[in-house]
C-alpha cells in the first residue's frame, strides 16, 4: 500500500516557517505520542536549526504510559525539551508556558535592559497535519480562537494568536514531506488520520492495522471485540468483528466498509487502548508496541 500525500500549499508552508522563523523566539513542535518518529518531520531539524525548540507528545492520554516514558527519555539525550500534551485535561499547559519563560529567559532579560518590559513570549506552533496544533492553542487562549478539526489540513494559512498569559502564538498549516521513504511512516500515518482518508482505500488500511495490533498488542484486540485470534488471518478477523459488530449486508456477507471504519475509528479514539505502535530503534528493533 503505497502512501503519499503532499498537497501545493505545504510547499508554501515550508517557506512560510522559513520566513517567519526570525520573528519566533521559540519554536512549539507537536508531534504524535503514538508515533512520535513517523509524525516527526525529518525536514524540521533542518528548518528550526539553532532556534529553541520544544517537543510537544501531543495525544499523550492515547499511547501507552511506558511508549511515552521511552519517548520523553530518547528526546531528552537528544538535548530537546519535552512535555507530555493531553487535550482532554489540559495537562501539560503550565508545563509548556513555564519551559517557555526558562529557556527564552536570556532573551527576555536583553530586551528589558533595552527598556522593552512586559514583552510577549512569541512562539510558533509547526507539526503534521491533524497532530492538534489548533486544540493546543484553544487550550492556551481557553477559546475556540482556531479551528479544529479531526480531519487534516482545517489550517490554510499562518495566523498570530494572543493567549491570556505572556505568550502570542504563531499557527501555521500542518506540513508533511514529499515522500515517505520507510512504508511504515506512511502507515502510521495514515493509521492516526493524519492523510486524508479521501484518497485512502480504507479496507486495505484497516486490514494492515489489524496486521500491527496483532503484532503489538493483540490482548488489547481480543479484549475489545471479545474473539480469540489464534493463527487468524487480519482478513478472518476483520470477517469475525464484522459477524459481532451486526456489519452484515443483505445475502449474509459482511459489509467491509463499514466494519473498516469502525476499527479505524476505535483506533484513533483509543477506543481499542493506549497503544504506542513505534519505539525509537535504538531501544527496539523498530516496529513494536507495548
Amino acid at each position: 500500500m503505497n502512501i503519499n500525500w503532499y498537497p501545493g500549499h505545504m510547499k508554501k508552508t515550508r517557506e512560510s516557517i522559513e520566513k517567519n522563523l526570525s520573528m519566533v523566539d521559540v519554536v512549539f513542535e507537536l508531534i504524535d505520542a503514538r508515533i512520535p518518529y513517523s509524525s516527526q518531520n525529518p525536514v524540521i531539524d533542518s528548518i528550526v536549526k539553532d532556534k529553541p525548540r520544544i517537543i510537544i507528545l501531543n495525544k499523550a492520554d492515547l499511547s501507552s504510559i511506558k511508549g511515552n516514558k521511552i519517548w520523553q527519555e530518547y528526546f531528552k539525550k537528544k538535548g530537546l525539551n519535552t512535555i507530555l500534551f493531553n487535550s482532554l485535561d489540559r495537562r501539560g499547559i503550565e508545563e509548556l508556558i513555564h519551559m517557555s519563560r526558562n529557556i527564552t529567559a536570556e532573551k527576555t532579560i536583553s530586551y528589558e535592559k533595552k527598556g522593552i518590559i512586559n514583552r510577549s513570549i512569541r512562539a510558533m506552533i509547526i507539526g503534521i497535519p491533524n497532530v492538534g496544533k489548533s486544540t493546543l492553542i484553544n487550550n492556551l487562549t481557553g477559546r475556540r480562537g482556531a479551528k479544529v478539526g479531526n480531519k487534516p489540513g482545517i489550517t490554510k494559512s499562518n495566523q498570530w494568536i494572543k493567549t491570556k498569559g505572556d505568550l502570542e502564538l504563531l499557527d501555521t498549516p500542518g506540513i508533511l514531506w514529499p515522500k515517505f521513504e520507510e512504508k511504515r511512516v506512511g502507515l502510521n500515518l495514515a493509521f492516526t488520520g493524519a492523510i486524508k482518508d479521501e484518497i485512502l482505500d480504507r479496507e486495505t488500511l484497516a486490514l494492515k492495522l489489524i496486521e500491527t495490533l496483532v503484532e503489538i498488542c493483540p490482548e488489547l484486540l481480543e479484549k475489545r471485540y471479545n474473539f480469540e485470534i489464534g493463527d487468524s488471518s487480519p482478513l478472518e478477523i476483520m470477517t469475525d468483528i464484522g459477524f459481532k459488530r451486526g456489519c452484515i449486508m443483505r445475502g449474509g456477507e459482511v459489509d467491509y466498509e463499514k466494519i473498516s471504519n469502525i476499527l479505524l475509528d476505535e483506533f484513533r479514539k483509543g477506543v481499542i487502548g493506549n497503544i504506542t505502535l513505534e519505539f525509537p530503534r535504538e531501544n527496539t528493533d523498530g516496529h513494536i508496541g507495548v
